[in-house]
């Protein structure tokens, strides 16, 4: 074998996918496109996520020296959109996770009862899936519901009282 079937075999197959020219960085799972921008006269910079259709971010970007054209992207400023987007996903997903789980606890003669509720936003068929669990993270009971099903300190005890039947 000689030294470039060796040299070959070492790269790696994700460096395939590397990309990084002035208007374009591919890296780290993101792409960095930086775009005419429509509203006015300027540039802007789209992040997309790796498998992703749309954009996770759109902002504006900096002018050339020109003042015509955009500024090329670099390392840092990738680095900087990278942290930036990631960011603004991670609070995106904490967002939609507090929309659609609620959690409540409630104290009972048999002790603390954690019920939840999980929204499935299904478009065709959307549900609530209820369900109380005992201190020691058993389920005792669920049930499917409305997903617009209201729980509260009050709606869980009602739940509980009521031996864990559907609610109405």
């Amino acid at each position: 074998m000689s030294d470039l079937d060796s040299h070959a075999s070492d790269t790696d197959p994700a460096d395939e996918n590397v990309i990084h020219e002035p208007r374009l960085w591919r890296d780290e799972g993101w792409t960095a496109r930086i775009i005419k921008n429509d509203d006015d006269d300027g540039w802007a910079v789209e992040m997309t996520r790796e498998g992703e259709r749309e954009p996770t971010l759109i902002g504006p970007w900096t002018m050339g020296r020109d003042k015509k054209n955009p500024k090329p992207m670099d390392k840092p400023a990738f680095n900087t959109l990278v942290k930036t987007a990631s960011e603004f996903r991670r609070r995106s997903e904490q967002q939609l996770h507090a929309q659609l789980h609620k959690e409540v606890t409630v104290d009972s003669d048999d002790g603390s009862i954690k019920v939840t509720l999980d929204i499935v936003p299904d478009d065709d068929f959307p549900y609530a899936e209820l369900k109380a669990w005992d201190e020691m993270g058993e389920l005792l009971a669920k049930a499917q519901t409305a997903p617009n099903y209201k729980l509260s300190i009050d709606s869980a005890e009602r739940w509980i009282a009521g031996g864990y039947r559907k609610p109405n």
